[in-house]
């Protein structure tokens, strides 16, 4: 295995801007050998991405992933799951009540934010979110037009982050709860940027016992010494190193593009044999 690695993209599917079809496009031009398409709550961008790659680039490999979101006392975790199967009708079913509770949450937002005085309604978000599933950043580059905020990242920092006056919290399921549905649809279960979750050590001991097989260490923008840090985590844990950039393509100025995240060929390499030795690559990829 050789060129780029990029373990969590997100598509239209949940609330990136580009379709499956086009981040395929994009990683294959962008010189990015291994892909996992990584939609919130959703796998319907993994069948049109895997058949776009395989019909124009087939020197790329789609990992097929799932982002599920979940909660902790203190902080929102996400769990990622890859090489899941897709026609798993419980895990279709968990995915289908997750993004019903992102709609109500969205609303619930919009709503709080008037109540702030900042004017921007459900028709002007959904029309940003296009085919996507309307989420966070969608609200944010609403506030973003509407001149109410002057930088995407302020929406969240100051309005719509966890603990700011506009957040509303999810219905989720617990942590634990993602890694064991993970297992049960046969895949595996990484945690998502571990330092966005209160205390992440004793969590990642916790969801250890429960399954978890990774944690993303080469995330996004991370500095070297929190990488090192996860790195040491990963290792002393047995768990696997994995990472990516969380591209949404909302805004390239400010986000890691895809396969800039700085992910070692090596662990898109044990990722897949750990896939192997339990049976699911064959079957899932």
């Amino acid at each position: 295995m050789s060129g780029k690695v990029d373990l969590h993209i997100h598509t239209t599917v949940s609330d990136g801007r580009f379709s499956p079809e086009e981040i395929v496009r994009k990683a294959a031009q962008l010189g990015v050998n291994t892909i996992a398409i990584c939609d919130h709550d959703n796998t319907d961008g993994i069948t049109p991405a895997t058949a776009a790659a395989a019909a124009a680039f087939p020197q790329l490999t789609v990992i097929p992933g799932v982002e599920i979101s979940t909660y902790a006392p203190g902080s929102e975790v996400h769990i990622l799951g890859y090489f899941i199967d897709l026609n798993n009708p419980e895990l279709k079913n968990a995915l289908a009540d997750s993004r019903d509770s992102r709609l109500w949450r969205a609303r619930a937002m919009i709503e709080k934010l008037n109540e702030l005085g900042i004017d921007i309604n459900w028709q002007q978000v959904k029309e940003i979110a296009g085919k996507s599933t309307v989420g966070r950043p969608h609200i944010a580059q609403a506030m973003l037009d509407k001149g109410h905020i002057k930088t995407f990242n302020e929406a969240f920092d100051k309005y719509i982050g966890q603990g700011s006056p506009a957040y509303v919290e999810r219905h989720k399921i617990s942590p634990a709860q993602a890694v064991t549905l993970v297992k049960e649809v046969k895949g595996l279960p990484v945690l998502a940027h571990p330092f966005t979750v209160d205390n992440p050590k004793r969590l990642i001991v916790e969801l250890k016992t429960a399954g978890l097989a990774g944690i993303e260490v080469y995330y996004n923008n991370y500095s070297a010494d929190k990488r090192s840090e996860l790195a040491r985590i990963a290792f002393e844990h047995n768990l696997i190193a994995t990472g990516g950039s969380d591209y949404h393509g909302i805004d390239d100025s400010t986000e890691t593009m895809l396969g800039n995240a700085g992910v070692p060929v090596e662990c898109a390499e044990k990722l897949l044999a750990l896939a192997v030795r339990q049976g699911l690559e064959s079957t899932n990829l």
